[in-house]
């Protein structure tokens, strides 16, 4: 049966009003994310049957409160739903409202009516409504608004085939003309409704309202608005005051005449017993980083059986592939290059998975607001709002995003020391470091029985990084003086169950960004480093042999002892060696040698790249292809000392370097965008560089 013509379906609504789990709810695992053209914001769209013959393209907009944006992520959405030329311009419109808290999630639907879009209310947290004792009469809702009004719990995905079927319907825009231009700007909006051939009086004055935010716009267009709000004595923002009293008095007498049983006062009670404990002063803060312990124990305490069965798995492989495939660069490249660093990617799937597992959780439970509260007080003794501990715990997953969330703190000051700070939160990219490292130094040992000393070291530091970031805001406040003043204003949603499916998909979607994203370097810089490891000068690499059958003249050599020499000889002279001898001298007093130079370049690319330049580096130097990563750094030797490479002493140094060094040069260009200049960037990597520097000098020294 052939299918109709796929529509386009946006979702939009307010933060916290369920529009992610209608989402997942509809689109499942068929779903992808990427970036709205020419910009950096998330656009997240997947693709839904709605019935036999009926598909359709779902978009989940960014959260939005009212079409007068403040934030980058809200110009995205008014741009869209403003431009019917847009590529995402939607053949409908799904405004999924919090049943809770109706008067709020109102005021946007307003809006989006008297622009004459099609729309279908659908009226989410039913449950949760009906828990609070409110009644609706959805009919005459329906008919007071003339848009189709939906029922649903997105969460356990309730009433989606009525949505599904309603959505399918021809549905018209709503009769409604909620705001009408005052009389004394009327000229200036029929003027330019006519000058563009606009559909309704509302969006002409929209345009006069925010046309800079309107990037759809032409330099001319934009001219042209002006002149004409100059001529009529227009002034943008005079009247979105006025606007906004005259639909909420709209809004109040819709609900009056729909409600007919208010919610009760009480229904939030136990959300308000948790949050006296959860955000007190003093048990607030020792929960937070209870939870935090607990996570960093979990980390660890879960994902090692299926780190180390990948680990061996990929060993196991690259050993079988050296003796089975014929000789020669390609199957050499495959055996060495390409599979330890697909091994470098896939090992730490397990870690990250878990980790995402733990923050969806306390983003699903609504703890995570709460987080944000309570470390407000504290940001702002260091320069920053509350509003920097979304970026600062966005950080964790990656600098990148979290820079970019950066947008929503209005205050100049606030949102620079964040963008400069962020990076020195732990991201997902440093895990695998660690991760490794951890394993590698510290005994796989626990106290009382539970406490495992390897978690304790990781959250260590994790807890390093977020002192280095306050210390750092701290003088970045004393240096950048600015009176401005910023206020935390924000909703706390209700305690809930988290959706286990939500959850899921979040593991899904961070594991594949990290496999698909970073793999694509990984693979490219193994290649890449494969490729230079294994070639160099051409007269010294063709007599290694010779060269190093005379220096081991006298020495009582096995033909495997010998090929080791050679192979190790090939590396120290191959071009990656000559990259490695060259910076040697600076971070000798570090306690890296050449070799960990080596992986100090590749991985300014993505720090998780470390991981396998140390795989492909130590496979190259060893004739023995059946050693994981962790076994092979374990037996390297310090030719200086006979003693292994990776003492405590370096190994520390190394994750203190890690953790303090700048992320990677997506980092650099992404603070580079958001500051409009290269002068933030710059000094945000001397100064990172510099911290890393001395702070792996300090420890190196006072180990040894």
């Amino acid at each position: 049966m052939a299918y109709k013509k796929r529509m386009k379906i946006a979702l939009v609504g307010k933060p916290n009003s369920g529009k992610s789990s209608l989402f997942n709810q509809l689109t499942g695992l068929n779903q992808k994310i990427g970036n709205f053209p020419g910009i950096t914001v998330d656009k997240r769209m997947g693709f839904c049957q709605l019935d036999e013959t009926t598909s359709a393209e779902i978009i989940d907009l960014p959260g939005i409160y009212s079409l007068y944006p403040r934030t980058l992520d809200e110009k995205i959405v008014v741009e869209i739903l403003t431009n019917r030329n847009d590529e995402n311009f939607p053949d409908r419109l799904a405004v999924i409202a919090d049943a809770t808290n109706l008067k709020n999630c109102l005021l946007l639907l307003t809006q989006l009516i008297d622009l004459g879009l099609p729309v279908v209310l659908a009226l989410n947290m039913m449950d949760l409504a009906a828990k609070s004792g409110l009644s609706l009469d959805v009919k005459k809702l329906s008919k007071e608004l003339d848009v189709p009004v939906v029922m649903i719990n997105a969460r356990q995905g309730l009433g989606l085939d009525a949505l599904k079927k309603q959505l399918i319907e021809d549905i018209q825009p709503s009769s409604r003309r909620i705001f009408k231009p005052l009389d004394e700007v009327v000229f200036a909006v029929e003027e330019i409704q006519k000058h563009f051939s606009l559909s309704t009086s509302y969006e002409a004055f929209q345009y006069l309202q925010q046309s800079e935010n309107l990037l759809f716009l032409s330099k001319e267009d934009r001219i042209f608005i002006k002149e004409v709000a100059t001529r009529q004595n227009f002034f943008p923002h005079k009247y979105q005051g006025a606007e906004t009293i005259h639909r909420y008095g709209f809004i109040q007498k819709v609900l009056d005449t729909v409600i007919i049983k208010s919610a009760r006062q009480e229904w939030k009670s136990a959300s308000n017993k948790l949050d006296k404990i959860l955000t007190h002063k003093v048990w607030g803060y020792l929960i937070f980083f209870t939870l935090l312990f607990l996570i960093f124990q979990s980390v660890f305490a879960l994902a090692q059986i299926p780190m180390d069965a990948i680990d061996r798995g990929f060993a196991d492989l690259s050993g079988f592939l050296n003796k089975r495939l014929p000789e020669g660069p390609l199957f050499e490249l495959i055996s060495s290059g390409i599979v330890p660093g697909i091994g470098g990617i896939i090992i730490f799937i397990p870690q990250i998975a878990i980790l995402f597992a733990f923050i969806s959780i306390l983003e699903e439970t609504g703890y995570m607001s709460r987080v944000v509260f309570l470390m407000d007080k504290i940001m702002r003794k260091f320069g920053m709002s509350g509003r920097s501990v979304v970026p600062l715990m966005s950080g964790l997953a990656c600098a990148i995003p979290a820079i970019m969330a950066t947008r929503t703190i209005d205050n100049w000051k606030d949102r620079l020391i964040t963008i400069f700070v962020t990076p020195l939160m732990s991201c997902s990219a440093r895990l695998p470091v660690f991760a490794i490292l951890v394993a590698l130094i510290v005994p796989e040992e626990r106290v009382l029985g539970f406490i495992s000393l390897q978690g304790v070291a990781l959250m260590g530091l994790y807890l390093l990084g977020f002192l280095a970031a306050m210390f750092s805001a701290l003088l970045m406040k004393a240096i950048i003086k600015v009176n401005e003043r910023s206020y935390l204003i924000m909703e706390m949603p209700t305690y809930r169950m988290p959706k286990w499916s939500n959850v899921g998909y979040t593991i899904v979607e961070k594991t594949k960004a990290f496999v698909f994203e970073a793999g694509k370097i990984i693979i490219a810089v193994s290649i890449i480093l494969w490729v230079l490891a294994s070639y160099g000068p051409k007269e010294v690499m063709d007599n290694a042999r010779a060269t190093v059958q005379s220096e081991s003249y006298n020495l009582r050599l096995t033909e495997e002892g010998f090929e080791n020499r050679v192979a190790a000889y090939k590396l120290e002279h191959s071009y990656a060696g000559i990259m490695g001898k060259w910076m040697e001298p600076v971070i000798r007093p570090l306690g890296f040698d050449w070799k960990i130079g080596i992986a100090l370049i590749t991985s300014f690319a993505a720090r998780e790249v470390f991981v396998s330049t140390i795989a492909t580096i130590y496979s190259l130097g060893s004739t023995d292809d059946n050693l994981t990563i962790k076994e092979r750094l374990k037996d390297e030797i310090n030719p200086e000392t006979g003693g292994p490479r990776f003492t405590p002493a370096v190994g520390f140094s190394l994750l203190v370097f890690y953790t303090f060094a700048m992320q990677c040069m997506s980092t650099l260009a992404i603070v580079k965008r958001e500051t409009k200049g290269w002068k933030w960037p710059l000094i945000q990597l001397v100064y990172m560089t510099g911290l890393a520097y001395v702070s792996g000098l300090i420890v190196y020294q006072v180990l040894s």
